[in-house]
């Protein structure tokens, strides 16, 4: 067993084909976590999901034999820290406030900045360059992020949930985006499972020390000891919180940040598409044209002409 992990561990596959796992993986956390959010706050769902994933992350790294704690400079050790904290604590907290104020349809629509900040802030600390053709395939993949929204945002929301779970949106899609900029230096030397991992630290102790300070901490606490919230909250902590989170930081250290994040934007269509299948939403033309505008766009953005 420890053989075979190594040997998929050492496997190198496209950043590309990673980046785009990770976004059909995260689309099926995000329908879970939707159903986890009606009766989990945001804040024990995000502690809950860091801890699951923490400890699933552990076993793989001792089956592969790899130190928990190599000799690592304490420069990357600190970006990895920085980049959990700003991208999971902060990020990951203000997302679940996003969702349940939104809804998944509408959460999509404000998902899309995503690969906007990613891009700009690539441009400003990574120096990295995109083509043209890369450029057009990524404006396609947000065009068609769009597109597959007019058909409508399906439950109804308040002006005020509207106003504040756009803005906290936001926010979440521009922290998350800082987190992993400035972790992809870090990525070009460390493995992809103990970059994960660090992470995932950065992202839970700062929960796990502010949770129980909170005057309501027995009200964000207790659902988490109700098993029939593990019925969803687990498989979503696994998908969205360890296999998406490891698809991901793969796409980001083998493809360019820019690239990895417009292919991972393409979780909005496999969310469309996966509620066509489970949830029987109507497919309407709109999302025709958008899942075909976003087969494009990724064929540009990960293989330009």
């Amino acid at each position: 067993m420890p053989s075979l992990l190594a040997a998929f561990y050492h496997l190198r596959v496209s950043g590309e084909i990673l980046a785009v796992g990770s976004g059909l993986i995260w689309a099926i956390a995000v329908i879970l976590y939707r159903i986890s959010g009606r009766r989990v706050h945001p804040l024990g769902l995000n502690l809950f999901k860091n801890i699951l994933a923490l400890a699933c992350t552990v076993p793989v790294l001792i089956l592969l034999g790899r130190p928990l704690w190599p000799a690592v400079p304490p420069k990357s050790l600190w970006l990895l820290l920085l980049s959990g904290f700003l991208g999971i604590a902060i990020s990951d907290t203000l997302f679940f406030y996003a969702l349940n104020r939104l809804g998944a349809s509408i959460m999509a629509i404000v998902d899309c900045f995503y690969s906007p900040f990613v891009i700009g802030l690539s441009f400003l600390i990574l120096a990295e360059r995109m083509t043209g053709w890369q450029l057009i395939g990524v404006a396609l993949i947000i065009s068609a992020v769009f597109t597959a929204e007019r058909a409508g945002p399906g439950d109804r929301v308040s002006g005020k949930d509207l106003a504040i779970g756009s803005a906290l949106g936001i926010l979440s899609m521009f922290f998350v985006a800082i987190g992993i900029v400035i972790a992809k230096p870090v990525l070009a030397t460390e493995s992809v499972l103990f970059s994960t991992f660090i992470r995932l630290i950065g992202g839970a102790v700062p929960l796990v020390i502010i949770v129980p300070l909170l005057k309501n901490r027995r009200e964000l606490l207790a659902p988490l000891l109700q098993w029939s919230n593990w019925r969803a909250m687990v498989p979503a902590s696994f998908f969205g919180s360890f296999l998406s989170l490891v698809l991901w930081m793969g796409g980001m250290k083998y493809a360019k940040a820019s690239v990895a994040a417009a292919l991972s934007q393409l979780n909005t269509i496999f969310i469309v598409v996966l509620a066509v299948l489970f949830l029987r939403e109507k497919l309407t033309g709109w999302k025709i044209a958008a899942v075909g505008l976003a087969i494009v766009g990724a064929y540009l953005a990960a293989f330009p002409l």
